[in-house]
């Protein structure tokens, strides 16, 4: 009782178990956790007109929104949500309580409220997409970009994927060890189709008059409409059916334009004639033509009462088909999703080329995550068996298996903190920080262990610190090992570089004093 006392007095002792609980403050677990918690929402739906909003990208997991029931039925898993959202009926209304409060929700015909879910985190340790599925996608521009040009491409492609309606999005700049930039995007829960399209094309919009540009996305733009009062479906013009097996969908919504792009357009319309529409109505004789990279998507007339007038608001159309109207008017919503993302957005500074897409299911992630717990702690027990059997004391070998724990504690707390993503290659990272960790713990018990073999007096400190020499010299070699690998592989090893190098300094700088202070008070005599 009294070495105990005298343990936890200990200084180093003191450090670590301050560093372990705020390491747990930061992971924040819960494992009692139920319920769904909301990924993202999906624009000029039923949730966004609720005014449920998307969670911010920076936001940690345990603050997120979650849905506890749904009409008073409890919603403890993904699987409760889908079997729930599979029984809605087109307009009834949805009552969805959440942890944050309560909406009032009205159904539409696709039979979905517009919320991408997923099981209530416990934890705030972030997965990469290796462990809860998504879509990664690394990018190459066509030409080499200066500093401030990558940044704003960066900036851009984050609005852009954010605006979307896509959360959880990770967006940096990468590279290899040839000199290669990379940009690599990793979104979580996202789908590969949806992801490429937005992000594979430059996105330069125009609208033109007679070849004459009048207004770009971007800085023309000065507002877009998204919410259903001025957007969707048209209600004139509506869905129909061109041909057998085939339906196709009108949309519109309301842009505002700045007053330079306004003069453009009254410039441009000034001269010319007005002519009568095969429905009666009175146009001019050039038509509004929308460009999107170069191809045009839609043309619209322009009305006798626009001709010469600097007119700001102005509506945008356009369409989508599907081989039933469900899926045309699904369609249709998209694209003007993606138009309308663009129009705020504008165009990248650049084009990108797809180097590589990597689509990764969530169940890969789940067998993971219980196979890696599992093992991981099958194989510390090992390492504390073996440890035993070669010391004979449980003094060793007690203290040995409570360090590695710390160490991974310490691991995923940092990881909590900085909001960084664990993947295959983050955990790949901290089994080589916990196999060092082991490797310099052995190297100061033997250190201890022989000194005290050789002679009946001798000196703790200087046997602790010619084995810390040891450990120091190792840790400098691990650190500018790991460097290299921070670029190498277009930055896809950056998860591994960081988290062994997270790793071995809480290890070098917290855990292992203690691990030498503890032995010391429990073997000295």
């Amino acid at each position: 009782m009294r070495k105990v006392k005298k343990i936890f007095k200990n200084f180093r002792v003191i450090i670590a178990l301050v560093a372990v609980i705020l390491a747990l403050v930061a992971i924040h677990p819960n494992p009692f956790a139920d319920g769904v918690a909301i990924r993202n929402i999906a624009l000029n739906s039923s949730a966004s007109e609720a005014g449920i909003e998307s969670p911010k990208p920076t936001a940690s997991p345990m603050s997120r929104e979650v849905i506890l029931s749904i009409n008073n039925k409890p919603i403890e898993n993904i699987e409760d949500y889908y079997n729930f959202e599979r029984t809605l009926e087109a307009n009834r209304t949805v009552h969805v309580k959440t942890n944050k409060d309560l909406y009032k929700l009205v159904t539409r015909s696709n039979q979905s409220l517009g919320l991408s879910v997923y099981d209530a985190p416990q934890t705030n340790i972030r997965k990469g997409l290796d462990l809860q599925g998504g879509t990664r996608v690394l990018l190459q521009p066509e030409e080499e970009l200066e500093s401030e040009s990558m940044d704003i491409l960066i900036a851009n492609m984050k609005y852009r994927l954010n605006i979307y309606g896509l959360s959880d999005v990770i967006v940096r700049e990468s590279g290899d060890l040839s000199g290669n930039q990379y940009v690599l995007v990793e979104i979580a829960g996202a789908k590969e189709e949806e992801v490429k399209e937005l992000i594979a094309k430059q996105g330069k919009f125009e609208a033109t008059v007679g070849n004459e540009t009048v207004f770009k996305g971007g800085e023309d733009v000065t507002y877009v409409c998204r919410s259903a009062d001025c957007s969707g479906i048209d209600p004139v013009h509506g869905c129909g059916q061109v041909s057998e097996g085939q339906w196709a969908c009108r949309f519109r919504f309301a842009i505002s334009l700045s007053p330079d792009a306004a003069e453009r357009q009254a410039e441009l319309t000034k001269d010319l004639e007005v002519i009568t529409g095969e429905e009666g109505g009175s146009y001019l004789n050039q038509k509004l033509e929308l460009y999107l990279d170069n191809s045009k998507v839609d043309e619209l007339n322009i009305g006798e009462d626009l001709k010469g007038r600097a007119v700001t608001d102005i509506q945008i159309s356009g369409s989508g088909a599907g081989a039933t109207q469900q899926e045309a008017v699904y369609n249709s919503l998209e694209n003007m999703k993606r138009l309308q993302t663009i129009l705020i957005t504008g165009s990248l500074p650049v084009k990108l080329e797809i180097v590589k897409t990597d689509a990764i299911s969530p169940m890969f992630g789940e067998e993971f995550v219980k196979n890696a717990l599992f093992i991981g702690m099958m194989a510390i027990l090992a390492v504390a068996l073996v440890v035993f059997i070669r010391y004979r004391k449980l003094s060793v070998a007690v203290p040995m298996l409570f360090t590695s724990v710390i160490e991974v504690t310490l691991i995923l707390g940092v990881a909590a903190l900085i909001g960084w993503n664990l993947d295959l290659a983050a955990i790949a990272g901290i089994i080589i920080a916990v196999g060092t960790g082991v490797d310099h713990i052995i190297v100061i018990t033997d250190e201890v262990l022989r000194g005290e073999r050789e002679t009946e007096i001798y000196d703790w400190k200087k046997r602790i610190k010619g084995a810390f020499f040891i450990i120091i010299a190792a840790y400098l070699t691990t650190l500018v090992a790991m460097l290299p690998l921070w670029f190498a592989g277009a930055g896809l090893l950056k998860g591994f570089a960081l988290t062994t190098i997270i790793g071995v300094s809480m290890g070098v700088f917290i855990a292992r004093p203690a691990y030498a202070a503890v032995i010391e008070i429990l073997l000295k005599e």
